[in-house]
């Protein structure tokens, strides 16, 4: 059984930071991410007996290591609830992404949602995408979001019936631009997961962030641009703190980051344009502005000296029926 499935990186919007389980990936608190389009990640993936091992390609390199034993944990989930008798069989999974990886723009959200997509059908799942969810989330808590797409909420729990991803209604997509200024600097945020409790910076963000969920969740249902962005920018600043103080010391903003930082304030407060910095466990930045502004906040983020694209808000993860579609 072959099935080939798509989904959009998210751009954290209030993010987690760190986990009560590292197995199934549950996160202390919840939090927010809205996709982004039209970057996406697409996955084949194929049930056989004639493979003799379960492999996972990602942008034609194998897996291994850690890298392989995080797929395999989303497959051996969707294994588990699936009762059809060819899951048995060896699997093999491809995946390309169509924007850089490992840069903090989220291919890990997009990845595993499209293979945990892809896997549900294969598997023949009679599953929703909030179940479907549960099972991205054992790759990656984001991945999570990335199934429901849009603006969606990873709510906190200790079980798949509440630890599970829902959307927001909204309509700031319809306005919605995001400038992403890359800065090629390789991170691995996993590492920044498992350190986080020891940052002395933890408790004081964990007391902090419920009152974010909340008020980020009003400003989505209320379409209220400036305050919700103004909140990302914040949590991107309150996610840093914790990162830095960690026993590692990470720090993943670099030179070219700081500039984009400065120049969106500039624009914000001597232009008086609605723009916002944000973040993720990155150097690249997204910056959030409405359709009015882009073309020329794009401009002004290029001139520091960066790559730079406009992206939208991306949809939730989809199957891809056409046989053209499939990677092998």
């Amino acid at each position: 059984m072959k099935a080939t499935a798509m989904a959009h990186p998210i751009q954290g919007l209030v993010k987690y930071h760190g986990m009560r389980d590292d197995i199934e990936r549950l996160p202390y608190h919840d939090s927010i991410s809205v996709c982004t389009a039209p970057s996406h990640t697409r996955t084949t993936v194929e049930f056989s007996m004639d493979y003799d091992e379960d492999t996972f390609v990602v942008d034609g390199e194998e897996l291994e290591g850690r890298a392989h034993e995080r797929v395999e944990a989303v497959v051996e989930k969707a294994r588990s609830r699936s009762d059809a008798a060819h899951t048995v069989y060896p699997v093999r999974l491809e995946s390309e992404n169509s924007f850089p990886t490992n840069v903090g723009l989220g291919s890990s959200s997009s990845g595993f949602a499209a293979a945990a997509m892809a896997l549900a059908e294969a598997a023949e799942l009679d599953a929703s995408r909030e179940e479907i969810s549960t099972i991205a989330r054992v790759g990656s808590a984001s991945a999570a979001r990335a199934v429901t797409g849009a603006f969606s909420q990873l709510h906190t729990g200790m079980n798949d019936e509440d630890c599970r991803s829902r959307r927001i209604p909204s309509n700031l997509h319809e306005d919605l631009k995001i400038i992403v200024g890359l800065v090629p600097y390789h991170k691995e945020t996993e590492d920044a997961h498992d350190e986080a409790e020891d940052s002395h910076m933890f408790q004081a963000r964990n007391a902090h962030i419920h009152e974010q969920i909340a008020k980020m969740r009003d400003s989505l249902r209320n379409d209220d641009f400036d305050s919700a962005f103004e909140l990302a920018e914040h949590d991107s600043l309150s996610l840093a703190a914790t990162t830095m103080t960690g026993p590692e010391g990470w720090v993943y903003w670099q030179p070219a980051t700081l500039a984009i930082f400065n120049r969106v304030r500039e624009l914000r407060e001597e232009e008086d344009i609605p723009v916002y910095f944000s973040t993720d466990t990155g150097a690249s930045v997204y910056v959030n502005t409405t359709e009015e502004h882009a073309e020329y906040v794009e401009e002004e983020i290029s001139d520091t000296g960066v790559s730079t694209t406009i992206w939208d808000v991306g949809g939730p993860a989809r199957l891809l029926e056409d046989e053209d579609d499939h990677l092998f």
